[in-house]
């Protein structure tokens, strides 16, 4: 399977006051969809408004990368929140994130879980529930990056909101399609080379290899890079030139 065309996005905006993790203003010439940090397990106002003008300015897609309330733990950490309670904070961090998209003449064009949430919406049918029943709450009927045919994909699509698949060129795979937990050893591919091929893999066979070796196909539109990894800019533009070159075009799924 060949696809003519692939997004990739990467995680933006993950700083808080003076501290930055992400190379927000680089990162965003390479990338066309940016999951901007919505203050729960990264970002603040200034840093929201900044990354959604920087993003506007350049024709980035912007993205709200909702998650759980968890700052000291960057959002990684596995926790227990009430179904009712977490669709208000999803809703709660989409409103905040469409504030300065709109103010920077963009508007908020998808949403993608973070960490701990995005891992446990795959799997987890009320976590699931809840992350689409906030994102209706938001309005507008926002579409929603997830892993293909986890939980989130299912009730996102039964709640009739648009799916977007997403792959992974920088983390290692399960043989379930799942992604391995960062607390084992091997989670992020560290090989730039390794990453690139990944990346090429997904956009023109619709294929990802597990950690054990399996070939397995994967419908994904998205492809994710992480921004705070080591060298992330230098890797971005590495994949976006490889991918280029092999005649996939690169460019936003909305």
């Amino acid at each position: 399977m060949t696809s003519a065309s692939i997004d990739l996005n990467a995680d933006l905006g993950e700083g808080f006051g003076r501290w930055r993790l992400t190379d927000d203003e680089e990162l965003l010439s390479v990338v066309t969809s940016a999951n901007v940090a919505c203050g729960f397990h990264a970002g603040d106002a200034p840093t929201m408004r900044r990354v959604c003008a920087a993003a506007a300015e350049r024709g980035v897609r912007v993205g709200a990368q909702v998650s759980y309330r968890d700052l000291a733990g960057f959002g990684r950490r596995t926790m227990d929140v009430p179904a009712d309670e977490l669709a208000a904070e999803v809703a709660y961090q989409i409103g905040a994130l469409e504030v300065f998209a709109r103010a920077a003449g963009s508007r908020v064009s998808y949403v993608k879980p973070h960490g701990a949430l995005y891992n446990r919406a795959v799997w987890d049918e009320e976590q699931a529930r809840a992350v689409v029943d906030g994102v209706l709450l938001a309005g507008g009927g926002l579409p929603v990056l997830s892993l293909p045919d986890s939980r989130l994909h299912r009730a996102a699509a039964a709640a009739g909101l648009p799916v977007v698949g997403e792959a992974f060129a920088d983390r290692a795979y399960t043989a379930e399609g799942t992604l391995v937990p960062r607390t084992e050893q091997g989670a992020v591919v560290a090989d730039p080379e390794a990453v690139v091929e990944r990346a090429l893999a997904v956009a023109r066979d619709g294929a990802v290899v597990s950690r054990e070796g399996t070939r397995m196909p994967v419908r994904a539109r998205s492809l994710c890079l992480h921004g705070d990894t080591p060298g992330a800019v230098a890797l971005a533009r590495r994949v976006r030139a490889r991918l280029k070159d092999a005649g996939v075009r690169v460019e936003a799924f909305v």
